[in-house]
Protein backbone atom coordinates (compact mmCIF):
# COMPACT_ATOMS: atom_id res chain seq x y z
CA UNK A 1 0.00 0.00 0.00
CA UNK A 2 1.76 3.72 -1.03
CA UNK A 3 1.88 6.70 1.67
CA UNK A 4 -0.96 8.46 -0.74
CA UNK A 5 -3.73 5.59 -0.11
CA UNK A 6 -2.72 5.53 2.99
CA UNK A 7 -2.80 8.78 3.94
CA UNK A 8 -6.26 9.01 2.23
CA UNK A 9 -7.55 6.26 4.52
CA UNK A 10 -6.69 8.26 7.42
CA UNK A 11 -8.49 11.04 6.11
CA UNK A 12 -11.92 9.55 5.14
CA UNK A 13 -11.46 8.26 9.31
CA UNK A 14 -11.05 11.67 10.47
CA UNK A 15 -13.78 12.66 8.13
CA UNK A 16 -16.49 10.43 9.24
CA UNK A 17 -15.12 10.82 13.04
CA UNK A 18 -16.08 14.53 12.95
CA UNK A 19 -19.27 14.19 11.32
CA UNK A 20 -20.37 11.28 13.25
CA UNK A 21 -18.81 13.60 16.45
CA UNK A 22 -21.11 16.12 15.54
CA UNK A 23 -24.46 14.54 14.74
CA UNK A 24 -25.50 14.16 18.52
CA UNK A 25 -25.46 18.03 18.67
CA UNK A 26 -27.25 18.02 15.34
CA UNK A 27 -30.10 16.07 16.06
CA UNK A 28 -30.67 17.74 19.89
CA UNK A 29 -31.01 20.92 17.46
CA UNK A 30 -33.79 19.35 15.61
CA UNK A 31 -35.68 18.15 18.54
CA UNK A 32 -36.81 21.00 19.69
CA UNK A 33 -38.85 21.55 16.81
CA UNK A 34 -39.82 18.06 16.21
CA UNK A 35 -40.32 14.56 17.83
CA UNK A 36 -37.80 11.53 18.15
CA UNK A 37 -39.82 9.60 15.74
CA UNK A 38 -40.34 12.76 13.47
CA UNK A 39 -36.47 12.87 13.43
CA UNK A 40 -36.42 9.30 13.21
CA UNK A 41 -38.29 8.33 10.25
CA UNK A 42 -37.78 12.37 7.98
CA UNK A 43 -34.24 10.69 8.57
CA UNK A 44 -33.61 7.89 7.29
CA UNK A 45 -36.28 8.44 4.01
CA UNK A 46 -33.30 10.60 3.17
CA UNK A 47 -30.81 8.26 3.57
CA UNK A 48 -32.90 5.27 2.07
CA UNK A 49 -33.22 7.85 -1.13
CA UNK A 50 -29.54 8.89 -1.05
CA UNK A 51 -28.29 5.24 -1.23
CA UNK A 52 -30.35 4.96 -4.70
CA UNK A 53 -29.02 7.73 -6.13
CA UNK A 54 -25.81 6.10 -5.09
CA UNK A 55 -26.29 2.72 -6.58
CA UNK A 56 -30.05 2.42 -8.41
CA UNK A 57 -28.85 -1.35 -8.13
CA UNK A 58 -31.88 -3.69 -7.19
CA UNK A 59 -29.87 -6.50 -4.00
CA UNK A 60 -30.22 -10.02 -4.91
CA UNK A 61 -30.32 -12.58 -2.26
CA UNK A 62 -29.26 -15.93 -2.74
CA UNK A 63 -31.27 -17.63 -0.03
CA UNK A 64 -34.67 -15.65 0.60
CA UNK A 65 -33.96 -17.14 4.67
CA UNK A 66 -31.43 -14.20 4.47
CA UNK A 67 -33.99 -11.68 4.65
CA UNK A 68 -35.15 -12.45 8.37
CA UNK A 69 -31.41 -10.90 9.36
CA UNK A 70 -31.62 -7.65 7.43
CA UNK A 71 -35.11 -7.65 9.13
CA UNK A 72 -33.15 -8.02 12.39
CA UNK A 73 -30.76 -5.36 11.43
CA UNK A 74 -32.94 -3.01 10.71
CA UNK A 75 -35.02 -3.45 13.44
CA UNK A 76 -32.54 -3.51 16.56
CA UNK A 77 -29.75 -1.15 14.84
CA UNK A 78 -32.01 1.20 13.07
CA UNK A 79 -35.63 1.69 14.29
CA UNK A 80 -34.79 1.21 17.73
CA UNK A 81 -31.26 2.02 17.90
CA UNK A 82 -31.83 5.52 16.79
CA UNK A 83 -35.40 5.73 18.51
CA UNK A 84 -33.77 5.02 22.05
CA UNK A 85 -30.70 7.69 20.90
CA UNK A 86 -33.30 10.33 20.38
CA UNK A 87 -35.57 9.93 22.99
CA UNK A 88 -32.44 10.01 25.36
CA UNK A 89 -31.52 13.19 23.55
CA UNK A 90 -34.58 14.85 25.56
CA UNK A 91 -33.48 13.38 28.41
CA UNK A 92 -29.64 14.40 28.90
CA UNK A 93 -26.82 15.78 27.03
CA UNK A 94 -25.53 15.31 23.97
CA UNK A 95 -21.86 14.95 25.53
CA UNK A 96 -23.13 11.84 27.68
CA UNK A 97 -25.58 9.82 24.99
CA UNK A 98 -22.29 10.25 22.73
CA UNK A 99 -19.95 8.50 25.36
CA UNK A 100 -22.67 6.27 26.66
CA UNK A 101 -23.61 4.99 23.29
CA UNK A 102 -20.27 4.40 22.23
CA UNK A 103 -19.75 1.49 25.15
CA UNK A 104 -21.80 -0.43 22.19
CA UNK A 105 -18.31 -2.58 21.37
CA UNK A 106 -18.35 -4.18 24.58
CA UNK A 107 -22.10 -5.10 24.71
CA UNK A 108 -20.87 -6.72 20.97
CA UNK A 109 -18.48 -8.57 22.88
CA UNK A 110 -20.57 -10.26 25.34
CA UNK A 111 -23.26 -10.67 22.93
CA UNK A 112 -20.47 -12.32 21.04
CA UNK A 113 -19.52 -14.26 23.64
CA UNK A 114 -22.83 -15.83 24.18
CA UNK A 115 -24.02 -16.61 20.66
CA UNK A 116 -20.77 -16.67 18.51
CA UNK A 117 -18.36 -18.46 21.31
CA UNK A 118 -15.89 -15.63 21.66
CA UNK A 119 -13.92 -15.54 24.59
CA UNK A 120 -14.05 -12.23 27.24
CA UNK A 121 -10.48 -11.11 27.67
CA UNK A 122 -8.81 -10.01 30.80
CA UNK A 123 -8.35 -6.58 29.62
CA UNK A 124 -11.96 -7.06 28.27
CA UNK A 125 -13.42 -7.55 31.88
CA UNK A 126 -10.97 -4.70 33.30
CA UNK A 127 -12.11 -1.92 30.54
CA UNK A 128 -15.98 -2.56 31.03
CA UNK A 129 -15.44 -2.36 34.95
CA UNK A 130 -13.83 1.20 34.31
CA UNK A 131 -16.87 2.20 31.43
CA UNK A 132 -19.62 1.19 33.79
CA UNK A 133 -17.73 3.55 36.26
CA UNK A 134 -17.43 5.99 34.08
CA UNK A 135 -21.02 5.91 33.30
CA UNK A 136 -22.41 5.82 37.00
CA UNK A 137 -19.95 9.64 37.37
CA UNK A 138 -21.53 10.88 34.15
CA UNK A 139 -25.52 10.08 35.31
CA UNK A 140 -24.28 11.36 38.86
CA UNK A 141 -22.79 14.44 37.94
CA UNK A 142 -24.72 16.87 36.29
CA UNK A 143 -25.95 18.32 39.56
CA UNK A 144 -29.74 19.02 40.35
CA UNK A 145 -30.51 17.48 36.88
CA UNK A 146 -29.60 13.68 38.12
CA UNK A 147 -33.37 12.14 37.78
CA UNK A 148 -33.50 13.38 34.31
CA UNK A 149 -30.08 11.94 33.62
CA UNK A 150 -30.56 8.86 34.38
CA UNK A 151 -33.57 8.17 32.58
CA UNK A 152 -31.55 9.41 29.43
CA UNK A 153 -28.63 7.33 30.32
CA UNK A 154 -30.36 4.42 30.64
CA UNK A 155 -31.80 4.79 27.42
CA UNK A 156 -28.79 4.83 25.84
CA UNK A 157 -27.09 1.81 27.41
CA UNK A 158 -30.12 0.09 25.84
CA UNK A 159 -29.54 1.84 23.05
CA UNK A 160 -25.43 0.25 23.03
CA UNK A 161 -27.24 -3.07 23.91
CA UNK A 162 -29.18 -2.82 20.70
CA UNK A 163 -26.40 -1.97 18.53
CA UNK A 164 -24.58 -5.15 19.95
CA UNK A 165 -27.46 -6.89 18.37
CA UNK A 166 -27.29 -5.12 15.51
CA UNK A 167 -23.82 -6.04 14.95
CA UNK A 168 -23.88 -9.43 15.22
CA UNK A 169 -26.59 -9.52 12.53
CA UNK A 170 -24.46 -7.55 10.48
CA UNK A 171 -21.38 -9.79 11.12
CA UNK A 172 -23.85 -12.65 9.03
CA UNK A 173 -24.63 -10.00 6.44
CA UNK A 174 -21.18 -9.50 5.47
CA UNK A 175 -20.37 -13.39 5.43
CA UNK A 176 -22.54 -13.48 2.07
CA UNK A 177 -20.22 -10.99 -0.02
CA UNK A 178 -23.40 -8.38 -1.33
CA UNK A 179 -22.13 -4.81 -1.77
CA UNK A 180 -21.93 -2.82 0.83
CA UNK A 181 -24.55 0.00 -0.28
CA UNK A 182 -27.06 -2.88 -1.28
CA UNK A 183 -26.85 -3.83 2.17
CA UNK A 184 -26.89 -1.15 3.76
CA UNK A 185 -30.19 0.04 1.92
CA UNK A 186 -31.83 -2.99 2.29
CA UNK A 187 -30.95 -2.43 6.72
CA UNK A 188 -32.52 0.95 5.87
CA UNK A 189 -35.59 -0.85 3.87
CA UNK A 190 -36.16 -2.90 7.30
CA UNK A 191 -35.82 0.23 9.35
CA UNK A 192 -37.67 2.44 8.23
CA UNK A 193 -40.62 -0.64 7.47
CA UNK A 194 -40.71 -0.65 11.29
CA UNK A 195 -41.03 2.85 11.80
CA UNK A 196 -44.41 2.95 10.12
CA UNK A 197 -46.33 1.36 12.37
CA UNK A 198 -44.95 3.74 15.47
CA UNK A 199 -44.73 7.00 13.22
CA UNK A 200 -48.86 6.20 13.15
CA UNK A 201 -48.88 5.27 16.92
CA UNK A 202 -47.78 8.00 17.60
CA UNK A 203 -50.08 10.54 15.40
CA UNK A 204 -46.82 11.46 12.95
CA UNK A 205 -47.73 13.83 10.00
CA UNK A 206 -45.32 15.26 7.02
CA UNK A 207 -44.76 18.91 8.14
CA UNK A 208 -42.82 20.89 5.07
CA UNK A 209 -43.50 23.81 6.75
CA UNK A 210 -40.68 23.00 9.16
CA UNK A 211 -38.26 22.47 6.69
CA UNK A 212 -38.77 26.22 5.82
CA UNK A 213 -36.38 26.82 8.99
CA UNK A 214 -32.53 26.81 7.00
CA UNK A 215 -31.15 25.28 10.57
CA UNK A 216 -33.64 22.43 10.38
CA UNK A 217 -33.49 22.10 6.82
CA UNK A 218 -29.38 21.78 6.59
CA UNK A 219 -29.15 19.53 9.99
CA UNK A 220 -31.92 17.03 8.18
CA UNK A 221 -30.13 16.98 5.23
CA UNK A 222 -26.52 16.64 7.31
CA UNK A 223 -28.16 13.58 8.95
CA UNK A 224 -29.88 11.87 6.81
CA UNK A 225 -27.11 12.43 3.79
CA UNK A 226 -23.86 13.03 5.26
CA UNK A 227 -24.06 11.23 8.27
CA UNK A 228 -26.08 8.37 7.26
CA UNK A 229 -25.00 7.74 3.52
CA UNK A 230 -22.12 9.26 2.77
CA UNK A 231 -20.18 8.50 6.20
CA UNK A 232 -20.84 4.54 6.69
CA UNK A 233 -19.54 4.53 2.56
CA UNK A 234 -16.28 6.62 3.61
CA UNK A 235 -16.09 4.32 6.89
CA UNK A 236 -16.10 1.10 5.26
CA UNK A 237 -13.31 2.59 2.45
CA UNK A 238 -11.14 3.20 5.01
CA UNK A 239 -11.79 -0.15 6.99
CA UNK A 240 -10.92 -1.79 3.48
CA UNK A 241 -7.40 0.71 3.20
CA UNK A 242 -6.33 0.45 7.13
CA UNK A 243 -8.04 -2.56 8.36
CA UNK A 244 -11.00 -2.89 10.91
CA UNK A 245 -8.02 -2.38 13.98
CA UNK A 246 -6.75 0.91 12.76
CA UNK A 247 -9.83 2.24 11.58
CA UNK A 248 -11.89 1.76 14.85
CA UNK A 249 -8.90 3.54 16.59
CA UNK A 250 -11.27 6.56 15.51
CA UNK A 251 -14.15 5.39 17.30
CA UNK A 252 -12.64 6.94 20.60
CA UNK A 253 -12.42 10.50 19.32
CA UNK A 254 -16.60 10.45 18.58
CA UNK A 255 -17.22 11.26 22.37
CA UNK A 256 -14.28 13.79 22.72
CA UNK A 257 -15.84 15.61 19.21
CA UNK A 258 -19.30 15.58 20.55
CA UNK A 259 -18.25 17.14 24.19
CA UNK A 260 -16.73 19.67 22.44
CA UNK A 261 -19.09 20.36 20.00
CA UNK A 262 -22.02 20.71 22.52
CA UNK A 263 -20.53 23.09 24.78
CA UNK A 264 -19.51 25.44 21.88
CA UNK A 265 -22.89 25.13 19.71
CA UNK A 266 -25.18 23.70 22.38
CA UNK A 267 -23.46 25.42 25.43
CA UNK A 268 -23.67 22.43 27.51
CA UNK A 269 -22.00 22.53 30.90
CA UNK A 270 -19.92 19.68 32.02
CA UNK A 271 -18.71 19.27 35.32
CA UNK A 272 -15.62 17.63 37.12
CA UNK A 273 -17.51 15.04 37.83
CA UNK A 274 -18.76 14.14 34.50
CA UNK A 275 -15.30 15.09 32.54
CA UNK A 276 -13.31 12.11 34.73
CA UNK A 277 -16.23 10.10 33.61
CA UNK A 278 -16.11 10.63 30.43
CA UNK A 279 -12.12 9.77 30.37
CA UNK A 280 -13.15 6.62 32.35
CA UNK A 281 -15.68 5.03 30.06
CA UNK A 282 -13.14 5.81 27.12
CA UNK A 283 -10.40 4.06 28.72
CA UNK A 284 -12.29 1.20 29.46
CA UNK A 285 -13.30 0.96 25.88
CA UNK A 286 -9.54 1.32 25.10
CA UNK A 287 -8.54 -1.19 27.45
CA UNK A 288 -11.20 -4.01 26.62
CA UNK A 289 -9.82 -3.25 22.99
CA UNK A 290 -6.38 -4.68 24.15
CA UNK A 291 -5.03 -7.92 22.75
CA UNK A 292 -3.19 -11.06 24.64
CA UNK A 293 -1.57 -13.95 23.59
CA UNK A 294 -4.96 -15.72 22.86
CA UNK A 295 -5.60 -16.19 19.26
CA UNK A 296 -8.98 -15.06 18.69
CA UNK A 297 -10.29 -12.18 21.23
CA UNK A 298 -14.04 -11.07 22.09
CA UNK A 299 -11.76 -7.42 21.86
CA UNK A 300 -10.86 -8.31 17.92
CA UNK A 301 -14.28 -9.56 17.10
CA UNK A 302 -16.22 -6.05 18.69
CA UNK A 303 -13.96 -4.31 16.53
CA UNK A 304 -14.61 -6.51 13.26
CA UNK A 305 -18.43 -6.08 14.47
CA UNK A 306 -18.87 -2.48 14.56
CA UNK A 307 -16.65 -1.39 11.48
CA UNK A 308 -17.97 -4.21 9.45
Amino acid sequence: MNKKSHLFGHLLAIFTALVWGTTFVSSKVLLKSCSPVELLLNRFLLGYLALWIMKPKVLKLTDRKQELTFALAGFSGITLYYLFENLSLTYTQAANVSVIVSTAPLFVSILAFFFLGEKLTRPFLFGFVFAILGIILLSFGGGSEVEMNLTGDTLCLAAAFLWGVYSIAIKKISCHGYPVILTTRRIFFYGILFMIPLAAFTGYQPRPEMLTDPVNLLNLLFLGIIACSICFVCWNQAVEILGAVKTSAYIYAIPVITLAASILILHEKVTPMMAVGTGLTILGLIVSEQKTSEPKTAARSSQELTTS
